[in-house]
């Protein structure tokens, strides 16, 4: 009898431990970077649309394109053509030939924006985007800072001061992807602080700059 005590108690710690490493995965494929960034800009293009369909068509192709689709179809190719051992760019030396890449997504999506003289606050926050990235891009060269912890909390931000208190509930997910990042040992806590500190100052600064106001 205890020997069967001893051999089923392994069992199931083990599974315990499974079940805290699929939901960590759980959150990090939910709360990928491109994909939060794709949510905020179909949410944008909807509140900013002018009574239009066509025209809520128009921006959100024109921000998810240059800040999700793009960059996504990008690391794909980059993927398949070996150029990168996975897609979570689990090295540091891939990732910051990944990150130039995303820079110029966004950079080009905000002249884009600038040119066809979308709404400030489109504008704004693709400007915001550029900064943190281009952030990301020169600190990965000495350290791996956490863009799911960026990239959860720039778009919490962003809703935070458009619509004040309504999204303040949803801002458990920012803790909540910080310690699935942690616990599947792909950042630091620090790592993950730093990118949510990151995305707090660039999407502040931004709409400051821009003078964004609440919807």
């Amino acid at each position: 009898m205890g020997q069967l005590s001893s051999a089923v108690a392994p069992v199931a710690l083990r599974k315990r431990r499974d079940v805290w490493r699929d939901l960590a995965r759980i959150l990090s494929t939910i709360f990928n970077p491109f994909l939060c960034a794709l949510a905020l800009c179909v949410i944008l293009a909807h509140a900013l649309a002018s009574s239009s369909t066509l025209s809520f068509w128009w921006l959100a192709f024109l921000t998810t394109f240059f800040t999700s689709i793009g960059p996504m179809l990008f690391i794909f190719w980059m993927y398949s053509t070996d150029r990168i051992t996975d897609l979570d760019m689990s090295k540091r030396e891939e990732r910051e030939r990944i990150f130039g890449a995303v820079v110029v997504f966004y950079i080009a999506g905000t002249i884009v924006l600038w040119l066809t003289h979308s709404p400030r606050l489109l504008i704004a926050t693709l400007a915001g985007y550029s900064l943190a990235t281009l952030v990301v891009q020169y600190i990965t060269r000495y350290w791996k800072i956490s863009t799911h912890a960026l990239g959860i909390t720039a778009p919490l931000v962003v809703l935070c001061l458009l619509y004040g208190d309504e999204p303040l509930p949803l801002l458990v997910l920012i803790p909540m992807v910080c310690w699935a990042r942690v616990y599947l040992r792909a950042h630091s806590i620090m790592q993950v602080v730093a990118g949510a500190a990151l995305a707090t100052f660039s999407v502040g600064l931004f709409f400051k700059l821009f003078h964004v106001a609440k919807l």
